[in-house]
This record gives C-alpha cells, sequence and structure tokens, in this order.
C-alpha cells in the first residue's frame, strides 16, 4: 500500500519522465492576485501565463500544490470534519501545457497514469469517465469522447455532462473550455444513503472524483463570444487525499495516512477516546472533532507559514475561524488548556519531507497558534456565557441569527449549540442560522469579488520583450518606441500635453517591482537635447514589457527614436533606500529573532517601510541596539555583491538567501549579497556598496494588524535632514531646559547635583517632569481650596432647606467641584440633615454637573434616580444611578438655578405619587 508522500512523489514523476518541469507549489497568498482569497488550485500560480501576462522558459509542467478552501465563494468550513471529503487545506496533483499538447496526449497521459501496472494501477472497471454534451451554443465535445474511447474506455463508462460538471471558465472573461473528469466507484459501503445498487451519477457518495482535466481552448470576450485560442493548453487536477484514499483501500480521507498520524496526536493532546465502548453517538462525536483539529491544524500550518496572521478581516478572518473552530471542538473533547500549537509540530513532522520550509518557520507558527489560543480562550469564555443567556431568554426557540453570531462571532460549533438547546427542551431554529450563514456567504464573496483578470491587451501581449539595462547604467540612447499607449488602447502619436505610456526596445528605467517604486526621468530626442516626454512612472504591464508612464512635451510617434535618461537623484536615492531594507530585515532578525519575516514593504526615493511577522512592540532598546547594527554594516561600506543567474534551489539551499513578500521566482534568480550579514533573493537595483547610504535613522515602529508590526526608516540625504531638525529643536530645547552636564560641572569635574541631565532630550524631560509635578501640586491645592470653600457653606444653607410633605430637602450650588468632591459634599450634607433630599448642582467650563443624594431612611418612598432625570431636563441633560445616589450632567449653565429651584417642587410631586 502506497503512502500519501510515495503518491505524491510518483504522480510528479510521471510526468518529470515525460518532459515536463516540476514546479514547487507556491504560496496559499496568491501572489499579484486580487481576485484570489486564497490559492485554491494548482493553475493559480500559473494563471498569468494562461493569461499571456507571463511567460516562462518551459511550456509543460507539474506540481503537487497547497491550496485552502475556507471562505468567499469556497466556503463549506461546516462541513469539515463530518464528511468523508470536505477540507480546508489540501493538496492538488496536476500537469499543465501552455500551448504544447493538448487532449489527445493528456488523456492518454492520465489513463496511463491511473490504469498502468507500471503506475497507480487502478482497475479499469471501477472508472467512469464524463464528457461536455454541448450547451449554450457550445459545441459537444466529440473529440475528448472519441480519445477515452480509442483508450478502450467502454462507451457505455463515457458519460456526458452539461456546462455545470463539464465546462470551465477562469472569469467571466478569459481563457475557459470543456473539461473531463475521472471518476471512482468506492463500492456500496461508501454510499452515504444506504444504496446498494445505484449507478454512477449518483450523488450518495459512492463515486468520487478523482481528477480533473481542463482543455483550454476558447478565450471568451466581454460580449460572451468564444474564439479559439491561438495555442491551445492543459490545466489537470487531481486532488491527493483523494487518491491516496482509493490506493489505500479506504472510504474516507481521514483514515489515509496523511491525516491519522495527526487525529492520533489530537486524541493524545486533548485526552480523547474512541474505544469500542463509547456509545456510539458519543464515539462519532468524538471522531468528528478530532477530524476537525487534524484537518484545521494543517490549514493554520500551512496559512500562518506563508504569512497569514489571525485578523478581523480578510484572509486573517477566516484563519481565526478556523483556529478557533478547532480550539472549541478540543473543548468539545475536554481540553481547556492551549493545545493547537502542539499540533504545529505534528504537522511539520508529516509534510516536512515536501515542504521543508515548514522548518523555517515552525517557531512562528507555534507562537502564533498558541498567543490565538489565549486570546480565544476569553472570548470563548464570553461567548458560552452569552449562549446560557440566550437560552434562558428562549421560551420555544433558539433564534437561528443570535445562534449564528456566536457561531461567526465566538467559534461556537453549531452541532454544540444544537445539542445546548436540545438540552433545555428549546428548539433550534435551523432555519433563521442558514439564512445569516447565506448572506454572511455573500457578504464575503462580495468583498473578495475583485476583477477577474483579463487577457493580456493585445496592444502589450505581441511585442518582445524590452531589454532592461538599468543595472548598469541610467542612460540608453537611440530606444526604439515600439509602442503607445493612449486611455488603454493602441495609439500612432502623442502630441504635447498628452498622457499615455510608451514602450522602448530597451530602457534604463527599472519598473515597480518587489515593493521598490518604477524610475523617473525623460525622454531626449536625437538631438540629445531636446525633452520629448517626462517620465512619471514605470511598470511591467505584462512580464518582460517595460511601460513608460509619459507626459508628452513634444510630439512622439511611433518609431521614433529617443535617449532614455533616468533621474539619478531619485534613483539613487531609491537604491540606498532599498540596500537599506536588506540590511534592516537582518537587523530585526538579530535582535528579535529568526521568526522576523517580511510581511510587505515600500522602498521610495525619501523613505522605507518595513512590514513584519513579530508578536510584541519592539522596545525602544531594542530599536535602539537594530540602528546601531546596521549602522555598523553602513560604516563598514562592506560591498553588495550582485549574483545573477542562479539558480533557486542553490540560492535557498546553499546562499541561504531570503526570498521577498509577494514575489514570484522563477528557475534562475538574483541574489543581493551583503557581506556575511544579508543574502536576499532581489530583481531591485542596490548600491555598490554599503558606506554609500550615508546613514539610516529608523523614525518609528508600530502596529499594522495582529502579529505584523511596521518601521519605517530614511536613509542619505533625508537623514541629515530629519538630523538638521532634531539640531535645530536641540537648540530649542537648550535655551529654556535645565543645562546639560557638560554646561554645569565643580571645579573637579563631578556632577554638581546627581539629577542632573546628560543630553537635551533629558533636559527637556527634566524640566517637564518638574512643571508636571508643579501643576499637579498646584491643582491640589485648587481643588483643596475650593473643597474648603464649599464645605464652609455648609453651615450657611440652613435657609435653603424646607420641608416638603415631611421630608427635609436641600438644593444648593456649589460650581467648580469636581464629580468626586461633590459626591463627598453630598455626604456631608446628608450627615447634616440626618434624614433627607440633597441636590447639588455645578458648572465647570460650561458644564454642568448634578448630584441627588437621598438618606437610605427614604429610599423606600423617595429614589435619587427619578428626582434627578427632571431636574436634568432643565439643563439640556440626563442622567441616573442608585435609590440612594444619582448623578447627571447637562449643557446649560445659564439654567442651573431655575433647575435647582424646581427640584422642591420635583420631590413634592413624587412624594404625591
Amino acid at each position: 500500500m502506497p503512502t500519501g508522500s510515495e503518491i505524491r512523489r510518483k504522480f510528479l514523476d510521471f510526468f518529470v519522465q515525460r518532459g515536463h518541469r516540476e514546479v514547487h507549489s507556491s504560496s496559499l497568498v496568491p501572489a499579484n492576485d486580487p481576485t484570489l482569497l486564497f490559492t485554491n488550485a494548482g493553475m493559480n500560480q500559473f494563471k498569468d501565463v494562461f493569461l499571456g501576462l507571463e511567460k516562462r522558459d518551459y511550456n509543460k509542467a507539474t506540481t503537487s500544490q497547497k491550496c485552502v478552501r475556507a471562505g468567499g465563494k469556497h466556503n463549506d468550513l461546516e462541513n469539515v470534519g463530518f464528511t468523508n471529503r470536505h477540507h480546508t487545506f489540501f493538496e492538488m496533483l496536476g500537469n499543465f501545457s501552455f500551448g504544447d499538447y493538448f487532449k489527445k496526449d493528456a488523456i492518454a497521459y492520465a489513463w496511463e497514469l491511473i490504469t498502468s501496472k507500471d503506475w497507480f494501477a487502478i482497475p479499469k472497471d471501477k472508472l467512469y469517465v464524463t464528457v461536455f454534451n454541448g450547451e449554450g451554443g457550445i459545441p459537444r465535445d466529440a473529440e475528448a469522447y472519441d480519445l477515452w474511447a480509442a483508450q478502450g474506455v467502454p462507451k457505455d463508462r463515457i458519460f456526458e455532462m452539461g456546462l455545470k460538471d463539464n465546462f470551465w471558465q477562469m472569469g467571466d472573461t478569459g481563457p475557459c473550455g470543456p473539461c473531463s473528469e475521472l471518476h471512482y466507484d468506492m463500492g456500496p459501503a461508501a454510499s452515504e444513503h444506504g444504496h446498494t445498487d445505484c449507478a454512477f451519477t449518483c450523488d450518495c457518495g459512492r463515486y468520487v472524483e478523482i481528477w480533473n482535466l481542463v482543455f483550454m481552448q476558447f478565450d471568451r470576450d466581454s460580449s460572451g463570444k468564444l474564439n479559439p485560442l491561438p495555442k491551445p493548453s492543459i490545466d489537470t487536477g487531481m486532488g491527493l487525499e483523494r487518491l491516496a484514499a482509493v490506493l489505500q483501500g479506504v472510504i474516507s480521507n481521514y483514515d489515509t495516512d496523511l491525516f491519522t498520524p495527526l487525529i492520533a496526536r489530537a486524541a493524545e493532546l486533548t485526552g480523547a477516546s474512541l474505544k469500542k465502548e463509547l456509545e456510539k453517538e458519543a464515539k462519532a462525536k468524538s471522531a468528528a472533532s478530532l477530524r476537525v483539529i487534524a484537518d484545521h491544524s494543517r490549514a493554520a500550518t500551512f496559512l500562518i507559514s506563508d504569512g497569514v496572521l489571525p485578523a478581523n478581516d480578510g484572509r486573517g478572518y477566516v484563519l481565526r475561524k478556523i483556529i478557533r473552530r478547532a480550539i472549541t471542538h478540543g473543548r468539545l473533547l475536554g481540553q481547556s488548556k492551549p493545545f493547537l500549537y502542539e499540533m504545529v509540530f505534528a504537522v511539520r513532522d508529516l509534510m516536512q519531507d515536501a515542504y521543508p520550509e515548514l522548518n523555517e518557520t515552525l517557531d512562528r507558527v507555534s507562537k502564533t497558534v498558541q498567543l490565538e489560543e489565549t486570546r480565544f480562550a476569553h472570548t470563548l469564555d464570553v461567548g458560552l456565557e452569552r449562549l446560557e443567556g440566550l437560552l434562558k431568554q428562549s421560551k420555544e426557540q433558539l433564534a437561528g441569527s443570535e445562534a449564528f453570531k456566536l457561531y461567526d462571532t465566538f467559534g461556537m460549533p453549531l452541532d454544540f449549540m444544537q445539542d445546548a438547546a436540545r438540552d433545555q427542551g428549546i428548539a433550534f431554529d435551523q432555519e433563521g442560522f442558514d439564512t445569516a450563514m447565506a448572506e454572511q456567504r455573500t457578504r464575503a464573496r462580495a468583498s473578495w469579488k475583485g476583477a477577474a483578470k483579463q487577457t493580456a491587451n493585445p496592444a502589450y501581449q505581441q511585442l518582445p520583450k524590452s531589454t532592461f539595462e538599468g543595472y548598469h547604467q541610467s542612460r540608453s540612447d537611440n530606444c526604439e518606441v515600439l509602442a503607445i499607449i493612449k486611455n488603454g488602447q493602441g495609439a500612432k502619436e502623442l502630441k504635447p500635453g498628452d498622457e499615455g505610456e510608451i514602450i522602448l526596445d530597451h530602457t534604463p528605467f527599472y519598473a515597480e517591482s518587489g515593493g521598490q517604486v518604477g524610475d523617473r526621468g525623460w525622454f531626449y530626442s536625437e538631438d540629445h537635447n531636446t525633452v520629448v516626454a517626462e517620465v512619471k512612472g514605470c511598470y511591467s504591464p505584462i512580464q518582460g514589457v517595460r511601460a513608460h508612464q509619459v507626459i508628452a512635451k513634444q510630439p512622439i510617434r511611433v518609431g521614433d527614436r529617443v535617449d532614455a535618461v533616468v533621474n539619478t537623484d531619485i534613483r539613487l536615492a531609491t537604491m540606498r533606500n532599498h540596500t537599506a531594507t536588506h540590511l534592516l530585515q537582518a537587523g530585526l532578525r538579530e535582535v528579535l529573532g529568526k521568526h522576523v519575516k517580511q510581511a510587505g514593504s515600500l522602498v521610495a526615493p525619501n523613505h522605507l517601510r518595513f512590514d513584519f511577522s513579530h508578536f510584541t512592540a519592539v522596545e525602544d532598546e531594542e530599536l535602539q541596539d537594530i540602528e546601531d547594527i546596521i549602522n555598523k554594516e553602513v560604516l563598514r561600506n562592506e560591498k553588495v555583491e550582485v549574483i545573477e543567474n542562479v539558480p533557486i534551489d542553490v540560492a535557498v539551499n546553499e546562499y541561504h538567501a531570503m526570498a521577498l513578500f509577494g514575489e514570484k521566482y522563477g528557475d534562475k534568480v538574483r541574489v543581493i549579497k551583503i557581506g556575511d550579514f544579508s543574502t536576499e533573493l532581489c530583481g531591485g537595483t542596490h548600491t555598490l556598496a554599503t558606506g554609500e547610504i550615508g546613514l539610516i535613522k529608523i523614525l518609528k515602529e508600530g502596529s499594522v494588524s495582529s502579529g505584523v508590526r511596521r518601521v519605517e526608516a530614511i536613509t542619505g540625504e533625508t537623514s541629515v535632514k530629519h538630523f538638521r531638525k532634531d539640531h535645530e529643536l536641540e537648540g530649542v530645547v537648550a535655551s529654556f531646559a535645565a543645562p546639560t552636564l557638560s554646561q554645569k560641572t565643580r571645579k573637579d569635574g563631578a556632577p554638581e547635583r546627581d539629577d542632573v541631565p546628560t543630553s537635551p532630550a533629558e533636559a527637556l524631560k527634566f524640566e517637564l517632569d518638574k512643571k508636571d509635578a508643579e501643576i499637579k501640586r498646584l491643582a491640589r491645592e485648587l481643588d483643596q481650596a475650593r473643597m474648603k470653600s464649599a464645605s464652609s457653606s455648609v453651615g450657611s444653607v440652613n435657609e435653603k432647606i424646607k420641608d416638603v410633605r415631611g421630608v427635609k430637602v436641600l438644593a444648593h450650588r456649589v460650581d467648580n467641584l469636581e464629580r468626586a468632591q461633590m459626591r463627598t459634599l453630598v455626604d456631608q450634607l446628608r450627615d447634616k440633615l440626618g434624614s433627607g433630599v440633597v441636590v447639588l448642582g455645578s458648572t465647570t467650563n460650561g458644564n454642568v454637573s448634578l448630584i441627588v443624594g437621598v438618606t437610605k431612611d427614604l429610599t423606600s418612598r423617595i429614589q435619587a434616580g427619578k428626582i434627578i432625570g427632571p431636574v436634568a431636563q432643565k439643563v439640556g441633560g440626563k442622567g441616573g444611578g442608585r435609590p440612594d445616589l444619582a448623578e447627571a450632567g447637562g449643557k446649560d449653565p445659564a439654567a442651573l438655578d431655575a433647575a435647582l429651584g424646581e427640584a422642591y417642587g420635583v420631590v413634592e410631586g413624587l412624594l404625591e405619587s
């Protein structure tokens, strides 16, 4: 029986032996693709190749791609663990042809790999094939039907299906085509409905799709018309977990060796038991919870490893839901302490051969999960309290909308809430829950709808690559204008004042990439003197083509020759910041730890910004250490070594180069090496040596999101300007702050006072602390004076005390008192009255404060909260409180005397009622 790892390897070897390039799985975070929440298919990393936006040095590939389907369109999270084949994380095996072979070879390869005794040797009588039947004006795929028949597939096992099942498209527009699916008969035991004699196409779970072959042969335009692709392509996908179930002879994917070690570890960590003596229902629930933990631990480990962090929106929100669902199922099994972070190690042990990067990210991933577990413990406790409250309030039915809030916000499992309602004898509103779920899915789809990627603009697609010369020069003469784009359309010329994009045959302009902004500069005419266009930026609409964003100063036409000149001041400033970014990342990892991983960057001429994974704020001392370390590298004037065309595996495994966030790398990469301090994969422009940076000044550090921090810094001339401003500030500080140590010393050189500050910053802090202490002292004295004045007036309030229906009532104004002081005064006046009601009013800075006190013996007859409401209304406010003490605020100081005067009538009215 082959293991899951052996099956993966065998699939890849089959296609490598047939001339395919083995390509490593791409990140679960799609690179430069806003249309996708997560990588969810093997073809995602080749999307730009299929669209004509990117060219590679191979036209056949095979991969085992890590995928996640949870959230957005593919949101089946609540099914995971309760079915045989639903997963959040899975691996998709695939083979791809980019205009090389088509249906004939794709079908032949698939049948040979699946049925040959030398490969997977699946019995042919267990297999069924589907092809497209022709619908919606699209012709039947007769070619695929005939090719399957030619492989020896009996015609009674070839089924024709419609658009829903057997036609694939990337989006509303773009590449699309019919597809063929291979299905395997798992036998009657796999039927979820107990069917014993059902036939193929029955959806009871017996017949499982194992491989989908997509034949990309059309390009759908915006009108819906299907145009034949000039080079039809192949995209296939086969779930490793499903194939492993077939080849290992089990019905459930969770019974394969891809999951059983994880389920066993989950049982150890949660103390769960699957012994036979358990009741059938309890055993089923325990098994489902263990499957949830096993599946979700895989998804969480790989997502965090690829840079996703728990958050309240987007990808991070889905990750948070996955983690919290696993934790909740752990609690259902009796484990209330953090445990899921331990599952990260089990996932690493199981998957490290295929995904060695898990070893590098292990520490960061486990810490992230553990932190989320700690946070969620409090959240879940709150959720349980709310569920108990809802159950107490519900008379006949637990509202589905309220239950969904607990599910969505607090990670409360649906089955847990259903059981809790049943235990209380209350019905569960399943319909309301499903409606709320559908609404949430609609919102999720809308938030990640994005814009479907289009095939490359024909104006760009047919162009040869622009030769980039900017690594070695900032000026290229005699460049030919290959194309002009104006308002998204090809044009023959730009007139003075027109804005557009110009493509040259060779150029020194760096195109925006890897966080570095594009170059700016000018195009000169053939006389080398006249500016014909100002270049505002540069980017790559498709791989290898550089589009210069220009404002024309003179007429410029296709076929013209120009001199392309980069603004060297901007280029050099950008280069300084880019090399500094590399030093900064290395410094962060040295001081904070190797878990630091880039999560985004901006390299502009005036500053740099670097986002990185870290769990706490960076302390000032740590920032100082980082700044010291990287500036020592600057002072060493270390050579910045550029190594071109390094095989990707050599760069990663031998040079130990770090890859940058959001970048796609080919088979050959460019390595930037700064001594033994920093080695990264990078296509940006850099200084020749670190000394050219001048000086790196870290400006600030802060939080971007949960687990992601941001550092902003400056270099070169910008840092000099910053220090100049600091020096000016230092002069201002020195003019009124205490003298520094160097200014105030004894004759023997010792400081005159131990607490004299030693720098302008300390001097300023010293003076501010002194002023702050003085202000606090004066404030205390003022408060004491006000309180003394108010207390002294207590003796003169006798004339304001009135007898209202046998109750002594005092309404009195005491301005400029704080609330705490008013409470103290109320207590004094209540003591003075012995039994009665006290109403105090005060104005401070245009605001009114009211407080009412009722002695304890009267609270059964009259309550402070009922008195203060009508009084507060008179001054434009409202308030409330306990029967013996109530407070309010107001906005109309002019009405305070009248309000206090009416307080006696309010008390009388309440006593009458």
